[in-house]
């Protein structure tokens, strides 16, 4: 397998959906992308898959055709800027896809390994809950985000994930991302409690990436299919994501002597 040493990759995950996950997963690669940080945005919501539906895009061909038809990722990629933002969609509504086999999902990452030697980041945007696939892909990556809202039943779930992945992985890398939050308080009070569990049940160590606020211009982007950081910039959401993305930025900065010369994406990573 082709080793790369420039790569950081993410997972972004929830315990549930309806958090908003996908929306941040695109308009986090969009903010990479605008301070010059390649970066490859992949459909891992396999099944139920809509990040090309988001961003308004029509592609010819997914992971689907790669695993069924022995397409290479270079004929599925959809370009999303002329330079340096790339999407590989996957399909909706195929039987059989949603839960792939260990030996489809090892296919699938062993082709991006030798896929990313392009790029900076790499993000994942997963399926919600706790189905293998999503277990399998999120232990692969170097770090995973996890995205909650401040509702309980959003921080209940997404502890449970954690606790998987902990518990059965061995995982140990987690950052909490709260979206939707009506204010700085009521989303570091949201990440308290899920610290706070972690810290008593799991004797594990949670990271707060940050938090972005409510706001109407969200779902006006998903309607224009537009990435709100293009959308509407200066709105208070996309401020709150351009702060996250300048700590990504500063993340792999720091992760570069750990991702030098490893795989982006492992499955001997945890385990």
């Amino acid at each position: 397998m082709e080793k790369n040493n420039r790569t950081l990759s993410l997972s972004v995950l929830s315990g549930k959906g309806g958090v908003g996950k996908t929306s941040l997963a695109v308009n986090l690669a969009f903010g990479l992308h605008d301070m010059n940080m390649n970066t490859l945005l992949v459909d891992c919501d396999l099944g139920l898959a809509n990040l090309d539906v988001m961003l308004g895009v029509s592609p010819g061909k997914n992971i689907h055709d790669v695993l069924k038809h022995g397409l290479s990722l270079e004929e599925t990629v959809c370009r999303l800027e002329k330079r340096g933002l790339d999407l590989i969609p996957s399909a909706s509504g195929v039987v059989g896809v949603p839960e792939l086999d260990e030996g489809r999902r090892l296919f699938i990452i062993e082709k991006l390994n030798n896929f990313l030697s392009d790029y900076r980041f790499l993000i994942m945007d997963l399926g919600a809950g706790i189905g293998p696939t999503v277990l399998s892909f999120a232990r692969m990556t170097h770090r995973r985000v996890v995205v909650v809202t401040p509702e309980p039943t959003s921080l209940t779930d997404a502890y449970a994930l954690i606790k998987v992945l902990f518990m059965r992985h061995g995982v140990a890398d987690f950052d909490v991302l709260v979206n939707m939050a009506r204010s700085e308080e009521e989303a570091v009070a949201g990440y308290e409690r899920i610290r706070a569990a972690c810290d008593k049940f799991l004797g594990l160590p949670v990271r707060y990436l940050g938090h972005v606020r409510r706001d109407d211009m969200v779902s006006k982007s998903v309607s224009r299919q537009k990435a709100l950081v293009r959308f509407a910039p200066r709105s208070p959401a996309a401020e709150d994501i351009s702060r996250i993305v300048e700590r990504l930025s500063e993340m792999r900065a720091d992760a570069r002597d750990d991702i030098a010369g490893v795989s982006p994406l492992s499955p001997d990573r945890a385990d």
